[in-house]
């Protein structure tokens, strides 16, 4: 039987805030009046190497689809659809069944990924078994039979004091019955060291720290579900965890707008260059990046308004 294992974070005791004991005022979001607006994806960009900020966000240099990413996009399109299900029919081989539509939703949203298979037959084959696998994995670690999600690919956003949006999408939303949240991010591959999961756990921060600015309640639990090798690491937020979420997310957007007005995008060298699709344009690697597109720049809007 594969083995699997749990892996609690270390957390401080978590306090649900009520009215008077700290909760912040509950705030929407006025796009027209924002400085601009983060994901915890570009935010984790510019955090791992501001020149592949400036590729994904300014440049929007095109990225060839991998087939990591596109399990990936696959194994949370059959997770999210299986809780359409009657819970007795959320079971392995009603999964395994689904991928097969699954891969068609992808295909209509990115045709290009048909591209990923140039020997179609057996390369795709192949590939279907593996999200299956991963899908089988997910079973392993949760009943979903016992589960009924609040939300499921949940958008969500708030706007900061200082006029920054902050946006994203959650792949699961629980809530108790006492009222209390859980967020939860499903993840295709395997497990980091430890010594690297501060970016996945930094981006479930980020989710934190919206629903909390959004609605007023402190998530009880983070939850990251690894399918790869079937581990799930659990956190424990409180206030001073998201209050330095945000003091962290303010100073990369701060940082984000000196090199818009500066253009020095440095590229910053690391393991993750392995996986990088734009070592063609990285002076690291002997490239050279794009002259910057302008018109692009006043267009996005995870880039500060010149």
């Amino acid at each position: 039987m594969e083995q699997r294992r749990k892996r609690e974070l270390p957390s401080r005791p978590v306090e649900n805030p009520g009215p008077d004991n700290g909760a912040p005022e509950r705030r929407g979001s006025d796009p027209s009046g924002t400085l601009g607006s983060l994901s915890p994806s570009r935010a984790g960009d510019f955090r791992t190497c501001p020149l592949l900020y400036r590729f994904r966000t300014i440049d929007r240099l095109p990225e060839p689809p991998s087939p990591a990413a596109v399990r990936g996009t696959l194994v949370h399109k059959v997770l999210e659809d299986l809780f359409d299900l009657p819970p007795d029919q959320r079971t392995p081989d009603r999964a395994a069944g689904m991928v097969e539509a699954a891969w068609q939703h992808v295909l209509a949203v990115e045709p290009g990924a048909a591209a990923m298979f140039p020997d179609a037959v057996s390369e795709l084959t192949g590939w279907l078994d593996s999200c299956r696998a991963v899908l089988a994995r997910y079973f392993t670690l949760e009943d979903p039979r016992r589960l009924e999600p609040a939300e499921r690919e949940l958008y969500v956003e708030t706007v900061l004091d200082n006029g920054l949006l902050l946006r994203g999408f959650v792949d699961r939303l629980d809530v108790a019955s006492d009222g209390a949240v859980r967020v939860v991010d499903y993840k295709t591959g395997r497990s980091p060291h430890e010594a690297f999961e501060a970016k996945a756990m930094f981006q479930m921060r980020f989710y934190a720290l919206v629903i909390w600015r959004a609605r007023g309640v402190l998530p009880a639990v983070l939850r990251l579900i690894y399918l790869g090798n079937g581990e799930m690491v659990s956190y424990q937020p409180d206030e001073r965890d998201l209050l330095a979420t945000e003091r962290l997310v303010s100073a990369v957007w701060e940082a984000i707008r000196r090199a818009t007005e500066s253009g020095d995008w440095r590229p910053r060298r690391s393991r993750l260059c392995e996986w990088c699709s734009f070592q063609a344009y990285c002076p690291e690697f002997g490239g050279t990046p794009p002259p910057l597109p302008s018109a692009t720049l006043s267009a996005s809007p995870d880039v500060p308004a010149g």
